[in-house]
């Protein structure tokens, strides 16, 4: 889609003449913006902002496990605790010694030295929505400035695009029907400009152009080109040539297949796709994601690319009912799509840039219900950290007999965060970004967790 749009602005030979380029609009939030206006934001903020620094391209893979994943079934099996506590998974070897993990994790257990589980996450709201698992802060932290920026959205605005076609923030997440599930983490007080790309919305719809838009496409830039002729020679200033500037880099995200090509899974070779899997059939996703394995791979093309933060919804863990079945069912797949992505990212020399993250928003009741369920339990929840250059083959932190509480070394979501900011190259102590009031925020609440850096 081209079009010209905006308040026509007029000159002495009285013709109107564009005051914008519209060059497929991408939705944004609540927020219509062109590519343009984007690009010229973030020029804008770059220049104004001492917090931003260039640096290599490091990345995050942001996977939520939405609605709760029971930890005690996971990565914190409790032998001890009594059977209608422990239930039915046993623990399994891993590649570390002394260190084990539920049954249904036969592959992560087989690459143990590539992961590392954090047992003991504290701080918890109890929400059912990613706003800690995205921005490490609870979710009225910063409200009435427009609230807590996801990692995403400070690394587009700090980094900017690592390639002009490719947008530095995507978000995978499948539209959920309770639709907390499916936030790829918002812009807080940094605006929209910032919010994630969607290609599963209307955003990849509006890149591509029908066939008469590709072979006229020429013709119009070049008409666009001659009514800007008089422009640049009525402006002093120089404003038209930096907006034709920005436009151009909107031009290239339409014009190249770099980010087309990233999510088109069929240019993969085929043993790598199996390696994933697809997940399917999808089971006990109800009001949830689906457990989309591919999206793992299409994750990986992405940062490859040049994204710098993808973030993405796998299944429907709220399991008030049939538990050890969705474990067995979602665990699996996990286990599959987790490993193959760690291995993909190893085998293509990425791992040292690339971190992946796996959580929910809380844990899980130690006592199982009479629907062989487990509920909300907030006190305490898990993760499971790879690549990033982080120290890896290791379990971090405890918790009691039951799993009811953090025993040793409790781990907020701010030292989390920390933790992925610092393998993304950020110092989390010192960098900020700048509040709507002009005052530096710092990116998150917390240190980086020694265990790991």
């Amino acid at each position: 889609m081209l079009t010209l749009f905006g308040r026509p602005s007029r000159y002495c030979d009285g013709i109107s003449r564009r005051s914008a380029l519209k060059i497929g609009t991408f939705a944004f939030g609540a927020t219509a913006l062109t590519l343009a206006d984007v690009y010229r934001a973030e020029a804008a903020n770059k220049g104004n902002d001492p917090a931003y620094s260039p640096t290599q391209h490091k990345a995050v893979i942001n996977v939520f496990l939405g609605g709760g994943p029971p930890h005690q079934d996971m990565w914190d099996i409790k032998t001890d605790a009594p059977a209608d506590i422990r239930g039915e998974f046993q623990p399994i070897a891993t590649a570390v010694p002394g260190l084990q993990i539920g049954e249904t994790f036969p592959k992560i257990a087989a690459m143990m030295d590539k992961f590392a589980v954090i047992r003991s996450i504290v701080g918890a709201q109890g929400g059912h929505d990613a706003f800690q698992c995205t921005t490490g802060f609870p979710s009225n932290a910063l409200a009435a400035l427009g609230g807590r920026p996801s990692v995403g959205s400070v690394l587009a605005k700090l980094h900017g695009p690592v390639d002009a076609s490719v947008p530095p923030y995507v978000g995978l997440c499948d539209t959920t029907q309770h639709r907390p599930w499916s936030d790829p983490g918002q812009t807080g007080f940094l605006g929209g400009t910032f919010a994630a790309f969607k290609p599963n919305g209307p955003d990849l719809a509006n890149m591509k152009m029908n066939p008469m838009n590709q072979s006229h496409l020429g013709d119009r830039k070049k008409l666009l080109a001659g009514f800007d002729g008089l422009r640049r020679e009525l402006d002093a200033t120089g404003t038209v040539a930096a907006a034709d500037a920005h436009t151009q880099k909107a031009m290239d995200v339409l014009t190249s297949s770099r980010l087309i090509d990233a999510l088109d899974l069929s240019r993969e070779d085929p043993k790598v796709r199996g390696r994933y899997g697809d997940g399917k059939p999808y089971k006990y996703q109800y009001d949830g994601a689906p457990t989309a394995n591919d999206q793992f791979l299409m994750a990986r093309r992405l940062v490859q690319a040049g994204a710098r933060c993808v973030s993405l919804t796998f299944g429907r863990w709220d399991s008030h009912g049939k538990n050890f079945d969705l474990v067995r069912d979602h665990g699996g797949k996990l286990d599959q799509a987790l490993t193959a992505l760690v291995w993909d990212l190893d085998r293509l020399d990425l791992l040292d840039d690339v971190t992946v993250i796996a959580w929910g928003e809380f844990g899980r009741t130690p006592r199982i219900n009479k629907e062989a369920g487990r509920d909300h339990w907030p006190q305490v929840s898990s993760a499971i950290l790879a690549g990033g250059g982080l120290k890896t083959g290791q379990a971090i932190g405890t918790t009691n007999r039951l799993g009811e509480h953090a025993k040793d070394r409790p781990v907020t979501f701010g030292e989390v965060f920390a933790t992925l900011y610092h393998a993304l190259g950020l110092n989390p102590e010192t960098t900020t970004v700048l509040d709507p009031t002009g005052r530096p925020q710092h990116l998150a609440d917390g240190k980086a967790m020694k265990e790991l850096v």
